[in-house]
């Protein structure tokens, strides 16, 4: 009988066999970072981004709290301090009326708040469903929604926003409605530029040759690829539609008495910026906050979900 040759060398693994080092738990800062963490890491390392996190936090908890510091309302009057300046009776002063500004600062924010995010989701479904509906469905569909779209964007939606919601007696819920029908058009018009190299994809195709539905297709497989996009324009709708309600209400179109908005605010203060500054002051601020937060985060959604960005480039290396 020949000689084991093969005595003192490694014997090979049965087939099938898996080798014991891969059966080693793989240490926790090899592993593959999930997406979401991904992103978060990502945006945490843009600072401006996570002040403005910060800030907004600190204005919806000012929004839904600050009147917990206050003994009156904002529809309350203290006809013993007419326009009177900052005191420890009243912290942001009065106004002409007699109001607590500090109590009309919370509420008007509140408000203001309720009508930026409400508008700002709502545009955003519509748009969403209209511009990846138009290119999923092409054809004439494609190009009877893009004519409406580029017809409504020359039409000086402004001047019939201020007209209707002045008709309406300035019901802040009316405004929402309006500002939605006339704000969702650009976004709509980038969904679509963008919807239309997603239509191509295969997993669309392999959903059309199973017999999904149409809506099936745009709502689970078009809008979600367009995660980011949509993010992005959520929180910079924000800010459009904040400077939209403003500007609204300082024009007398907007949000009208007896209720408050900081675009009321505004108007209220714009007249006595030298006598009485802190009428103007407070809003203005609470405005600027608003929007500079709002900005910062969004910058910061961009870069974190971009991967061609520097930034969120940086933000994921290790």
């Amino acid at each position: 009988m020949a000689s084991d040759l093969t005595t003192g060398a490694p014997t090979p693994s049965p087939l099938g066999q898996v080798p014991e080092a891969a059966l080693l738990p793989v240490p926790r800062d090899k592993r593959r970072l999930g997406l979401g963490r991904l992103y978060l890491r990502r945006f945490l390392r843009n600072r401006l981004a996570v002040v403005g996190v910060a800030i907004f936090l600190l204005l919806v908890l000012f929004s839904a709290f600050g009147d917990v510091f206050t003994g009156y309302s904002y529809s309350d009057a203290d006809f013993a301090a007419l326009t009177q300046p900052p005191s420890s009776a009243h912290w942001f002063g009065t106004n002409q009326g007699s109001n607590d500004i500090y109590a009309s600062a919370v509420h008007g924010l509140q408000r203001s708040l309720a009508i930026a995010l409400s508008v700002s989701v709502l545009t955003l479904v519509l748009a969403a469903v209209i511009g990846s509906g138009a290119a999923y469905f092409g054809g004439r569909v494609e190009k009877a929604t893009l004519a409406v779209i580029h017809f409504l964007l020359i039409v000086p939606s402004f001047l019939i926003l201020a007209l209707v919601s002045h008709r309406l007696a300035g019901d802040w819920r009316v405004l929402i409605v309006v500002l939605t029908a006339f704000g969702w058009m650009s976004t709509a018009r980038v969904i679509w530029s963008v919807s239309t190299s997603l239509r191509e994809r295969d997993y669309v195709t392999a959903a059309e040759f199973m017999g999904v539905r149409p809506l099936r297709i745009i709502v689970r497989h078009i809008i979600p690829n367009l995660g980011s996009l949509l993010i992005v324009n959520l929180t910079l709708g924000v800010v459009a539609t904040v400077l939209s309600e403003t500007a609204l209400s300082f024009l007398g179109f907007g949000v009208q008495t007896p209720d408050v908005s900081l675009g009321t605010m505004l108007a209220d203060g714009a007249g006595t910026v030298t006598s009485a500054p802190w009428l103007f002051a407070f809003p203005a601020g609470l405005v600027v906050l608003l929007t500079v937060s709002m900005t910062f985060i969004g910058d910061g959604l961009r870069d974190a979900l971009d991967p061609t960005s520097v930034t969120g480039a940086a933000g994921g290396r290790r």
